[in-house]
């Protein structure tokens, strides 16, 4: 009898002590006040009183990619990234402009020179397709093998640059993530602003509204 109770008291302490250690409820409960914790910054950053300055604006989306071969700049190759980011904005109240409208207007050599970073490519783009604003989105990526897992470990990132209709630089947000399945940047990419592009928006909306002025009219 002594040694069936010790064996079940053993086992108890067993199960016991592993339940103590690792709990479903606990990593879920942390997952949500994380999430819980994200919503409220976003929530702060989104009501800075200015809706109606953004309201009907016209914003020009430009995704690209930076390579060992220099930057894919293909705005066809991005459909996805650019509707996952257009209907945020949307929700803001802000008009994008669609990719075929850009096809037809402006000449692929202008898209490439404004991805990289050239001022006037990016005042003759918001020219002519008469936007208030450019959103610039510039996919980054760096594989390493972690010898931990032994498998290829992908690090993507996402740098948004807000500019105005005058170039001026407006605001700047970053997202970034890694993963151990691949080198499907792109999907990564995709993944990554679908997780994070409530809170890119939410902090170039933000500083926008910031230095426009809190009461909505832009500064002349």
């Amino acid at each position: 009898m002594m040694r069936k109770l010790l064996v079940l008291t053993l086992l108890g302490a067993v199960f016991g002590t592993a339940h103590a250690g690792f709990s479903f409820s606990e990593e879920e409960r942390q997952q949500k006040d994380a999430e819980d914790a994200a919503r409220k910054r976003h929530g702060a950053l989104l009501a800075t009183p200015c809706k109606q300055a953004v309201k009907d604006k016209r914003i020009m989306i430009v995704m690209g990619e930076r390579t060992g071969r220099g930057m894919n700049s293909d705005q066809g190759h991005y459909s996805s990234h650019f509707n996952a980011i257009d209907k945020r904005l949307k929700r803001l109240g802000l008009n994008s402009i669609t990719q075929e409208e850009m096809r037809a207007r402006i000449a692929q050599a202008e898209i490439d020179a404004y991805l990289n970073n050239d001022t006037e490519a990016a005042l003759n783009a918001s020219k002519k397709m008469g936007s208030d604003f450019i959103l610039r989105g510039v996919i980054s990526s760096r594989t390493a093998y972690n010898p931990m897992v032994r498998l290829p470990e992908v690090y993507v990132s996402m740098s948004f640059t807000l500019t105005g209709a005058d170039g001026r630089t407006i605001s700047e947000a970053s997202g970034r993530a890694e993963s151990y399945s691949g080198g499907d940047v792109g999907g990564m990419a995709l993944t990554l602003i679908n997780e994070q592009a409530e809170g890119v928006v939410a902090r170039l909306y933000s500083d926008y509204c910031r230095k426009a002025g809190v009461d909505g009219k832009s500064k002349k």
